[in-house]
């Protein structure tokens, strides 16, 4: 005959007379729901209790540990060992008190802390053991073939631990189950079969109703199958692939009883490289065909909990007797007698029914929605100490979010985040990278906190605008500050009626390259200040055109250099005023015509020396010497001075022989005549 009983223990709590009343139990692979309500994380049992210790308070029971033994034949066939996530206390009778408790895993503690945090460079391992430490939960076993990628940026933003365990989990393919000792239970996470623990003896199936066996069984199995989902194709995007979809697609296996044509698309996929992509699209599919063929039934096995691996033997359909995989199992115990006051009516019983799958297939978990960002979130610029400006090649920079209460506002508080420019082409466009503790406005792809990327920049009470407002809310300003240094380049444009003005400030250098043409036009003056030196190189020609005087003054030397020839056309005067002398060198011809008189004052010397011949002519010739005159030949000479008149020469006549020389009269050219400069073109309006 078998025996069959039940035994319950809060550590900390000696109570001796603590009995089972009855106990509904829920078991799954990973989570899953109970009802419309209840989420049952990898297991769920409601026990009631009934003890003569009428005095059970929470504070003994609650977030304790416990322990559900199910004892068969005189041996302990299952251990649920848990926590006491709800307690209550009901109706005292004529002896006893009666006790509710719910008895759930340890993971579920993390369902009560809520966060937003930034992890990086982690893998999702990496991540479970962050969460499972701030929990103290150590008994826990990773069975995991396939390598986790290293995640770049990885967000939980606004939910709970295990909320945001159990999404990264069923991201990656994880699956968990638990096993259970007498003083601990072990969270077992697996992506493949053979992470679930098997049992160590088949299961014998046994369909007579009535029947009697010394061991326990499985009474009722039934075989389910259905059309799912027979493709999966799913796309993304990265920018540093722009080109690139990224598309990875699945087909089903054994498709033989559905159509092929119900493909699953989906975009974004929440991957960045060709392997993640192939692993999720992968995954997808497993999860989406995951009950195309199941099976359910009935047992009084114990043995049989939600992740185990059972191997059912004896059953009349051959085809049935393999290995199976519980996903889910939902227990029954009751134990009436326990009670003297019900009178002791009922024998002990057990009872569970279970859904299973074939060992080869993969009971992945149900993905879970990613938070959403509702809107554009604030952050500021962050690097490193002693930094203004801090980013990569592509123009990203770090950030550091409010709601982020881990980092240190440094060069590790972030991912490198992308910043939207006002134009993006192939190397053109508008680039102005955020500088180290500027407020900047980050929206998020998709709405996906794991993609960030800045939209805006903010002023705020200690970064103010570069000018008083609303004193200057006319001006539109662009003002960047210099690097590593005081100062900053400026452009300005005032738009106060009467007052409109365009304002440019180089801290430093300006350059201006025009392939083509340059065009200005002033309406008024135009001023220019030079601190040093103008320099100016014109290939070709200058058109200059002055509507009424030049003015100009040099403070020291003009030098002027002319390939060919120099044209003026003075219709005045030319007046000059040469303090220092004139030195002048003409290897050709000096032409020279005065329509009116030639005067000249010479303060000193006057030196003349012509080679050849010199030429005067004039209606009137006066010479006058206040000292003396000198007339010089080859054959003597006459000189006038104070003391008379001398003529000494080899032979003098006096009205006799010989003729005068006759010169030549000068050859006049008439000047060239200037080139008139060529009008500029007016500055292009074209709307």
């Amino acid at each position: 005959m078998t025996t069959l009983g039940f035994r319950f223990t809060i550590d900390g709590v000696h109570d001796e007379t603590l009995v089972v009343r009855e106990y509904q139990g829920e078991e799954s692979v990973s989570d899953s729901f109970s009802g419309p309500r209840e989420r049952v994380y990898g297991f769920r049992y409601q026990i009631e209790l009934a003890s003569r210790n009428a005095d059970l308070a929470a504070k003994q029971i609650v977030d304790k540990t416990a322990l559900l033994e199910v004892i068969q034949n005189g041996e302990v066939t299952q251990h649920v060992h848990g926590i006491v996530r709800h307690f209550s206390k009901g109706d005292t009778g004529h002896s006893h008190t009666f006790y509710s408790v719910t008895l759930v895993p340890a993971l579920e503690r993390l369902s009560l802390r809520r966060n937003s945090r930034i992890f990086q460079e982690k893998n999702i391992l990496d991540i479970f053991k962050i969460l499972f430490q701030e929990m103290n939960i150590t008994d826990y076993v990773f069975s995991v073939k396939r390598e986790c990628a290293l995640r770049e940026f990885c967000v939980q933003y606004r939910e709970s631990d295990l909320d945001f365990f159990h999404r990264l989990a069923a991201e990656e393919g994880l699956m968990y189950t638990f096993t259970h000792e007498k003083g601990k239970h072990t969270l077992v996470m697996t992506d493949n079969s053979e992470g679930f623990v098997p049992l160590g003896s088949p299961v014998p199936y046994n369909a007579l109703s009535g029947g009697h066996m010394t061991t326990p069984y499985v009474s009722t199995m039934a075989e389910h199958y259905q059309s799912e989902v027979s493709s999966v194709l799913m796309q993304d995007y990265s920018f540093k692939k722009p080109d690139y979809n990224f598309a990875q697609s699945m087909d089903g296996a054994d498709l033989s009883y559905q159509l092929s044509d119900y493909e699953h698309f989906d975009y974004p996929g929440r991957f960045k490289d060709d392997a993640n992509g192939k692993a999720f699209s992968q995954i997808r599919l497993e999860y989406l065909r995951r009950t195309t063929h199941t099976a359910s039934g009935k047992s009084n096995d114990a043995r049989v909990q939600g992740g185990v691996r059972f191997e059912l033997k004896e059953h009349i359909d051959a085809a049935m007797n393999r290995e199976w995989l519980a996903v889910s199992v939902s227990h029954q115990g009751s134990q009436p007698q326990a009670l003297e006051e019900a009178g002791g009516h009922g024998a002990t019983t057990y009872a569970n029914q279970f859904t299973v799958i074939p060992k080869e297939t993969l009971w992945r978990a149900t993905p879970q929605p990613k938070p959403q960002v509702d809107g554009p979130c604030i952050a500021t610029v962050v690097g490193p100490k002693g930094e203004e400006i801090y980013c990569d090649e592509h123009g990203r920079v770090k950030l550091h979010f409010p709601w982020d209460r881990y980092d240190q506002s440094d060069e590790k508080s972030s991912c490198w985040v992308r910043v939207s420019q006002g134009w993006a082409g192939a190397q053109y466009g508008f680039m102005a990278i955020p500088r180290i503790g500027h407020e900047v406005i980050v929206s998020f792809l998709n709405g996906d906190p794991d993609q960030p990327i800045i939209t805006g920049r903010t002023y705020h009470a200690t970064h103010v605008p570069p000018y008083i407002l609303p004193n200057h809310k006319t001006r539109t300003v662009l003002k960047t500050q210099t690097h590593q240094g005081e100062g900053s380049n400026e452009i300005r444009f005032e738009d106060q009626s009467g007052v409109e003005q365009i304002y440019v400030h180089a801290q430093k250098d300006q350059d201006i390259v025009i392939n083509n043409i340059h065009r200005e036009s002033v309406g008024l003056d135009s001023h220019r200040r030079v601190g040093r030196h103008l320099y100016q190189m014109i290939t070709e020609n200058v058109h200059r055109l002055v509507g009424k005087s030049v003015t100009e003054e040099f403070g020291q030397d003009h030098h002027q250099k002319v390939g060919r020839n120099v044209v003026q056309r003075i219709i005045g005067k030319l007046s000059q005023f040469i303090s220092g002398g004139i030195i002048q060198k003409i290897e050709g011809a000096w032409v020279a015509e005065m329509t009116a008189s030639e005067e000249k004052k010479i303060g000193a010397n006057q030196r003349v020396e012509v080679n050849n011949e010199s030429y005067l002519k004039a209606k009137k010739v006066i010479l006058d010497a206040g000292d003396s005159l000198t007339i010089h030949g080859p054959g003597g000479f006459v000189k006038i001075d104070k003391g008379g008149v001398t003529i000494s020469g080899t032979k003098v006549k006096i009205n006799e022989g010989g003729s005068p020389d006759k010169g030549t009269a000068p050859t006049m050219v008439k000047p060239d005549e200037t080139n008139k400069p060529q009008e500029p073109e007016a500055p292009d309006r074209r709307g």
